[in-house]
């Protein structure tokens, strides 16, 4: 299976301006998620997808490819990941390059074991999915049978559906949330305009290295972490 591997890190971030260039202990942050896709063995080849020449001449440093310069219409805040996504695979395809799959890695979450990006990809094939995400445990007083929404008359029922709640926190049954570190998608799901596809499947991810990099605040949540995860990089 041909795997591509795809950076995205547009330059206009507002959260922490410059962030994907922006030095964490020492290195741009974009350097782990490229030094992470460079160690696996799995990954035909790992591009970036930018707008930005700053950001393009670092990811080369780190030995990342990068074939073009996004186009401004998916450089702003309303662009989706997917269209991005899509608009690689149509120029490569377009180059005539083919893969099976995209293994999409965001910057904004630079901590990742060593081997993770590996282990996820062999547990994406040998369950022949339509994509995996790796994800974190839900905390147990926010799984969405103990979440309630409001209906239009501003009562409150179970987000599941149920109509009796969980009473012990022991009978919950397990609840993720996507930490953001890795998407694999099969290439005609991403066609079709879908990371998740019918056959989605998960790799739990360690919370320690777990941080989303959006605001100033996370950018000092992953200055405290990487003491605690840079000998496992």
């Amino acid at each position: 299976m041909r795997i591509l591997g795809i950076i995205p890190a547009r330059g206009g971030s507002k959260g922490v301006p410059g962030k994907n260039i922006k030095l964490l202990g020492g290195l741009p942050l974009i350097a782990y998620t490229s030094n992470a896709a460079n160690d696996s063995k799995y990954l035909n080849k790992t591009i970036i997808s930018t707008d930005d020449l700053n950001i393009a001449e670092v990811a080369k440093q780190f030995q990342i490819e990068v074939p073009f310069i996004r186009p401004t219409l998916l450089a702003t805040d309303t662009a989706s990941s997917i269209q991005v996504v899509q608009h690689v695979v149509t120029y490569l395809e377009s180059q005539e390059e083919y893969y099976d799959a995209i293994c999409l890695l965001q910057p904004t979450s630079p901590f990742r074991k060593k081997g993770f990006i590996d282990k996820a990809i062999e547990k994406f094939i040998n369950e022949a999915a339509d994509a995996l995400v790796s994800v974190l445990p839900v905390p147990h007083e926010f799984n969405p049978h103990w979440v309630f929404e409001s209906n239009n008359k501003g009562f409150l029922h179970l987000a599941t559906g149920d109509t009796e709640i969980i009473k012990r926190r022991q009978d919950l049954p397990p609840a993720y949330f996507r930490d953001g570190s890795i998407y694999i998608t099969k290439t005609t799901v991403i066609k079709n305009g879908s990371f998740y596809g019918n056959k989605l499947s998960y790799i739990e991810n360690d919370a320690d290295f777990y941080v989303n990099v959006d605001t100033l605040k996370d950018w000092d949540k992953a200055v405290a972490k990487l003491p605690i995860v840079k000998d496992k990089l």
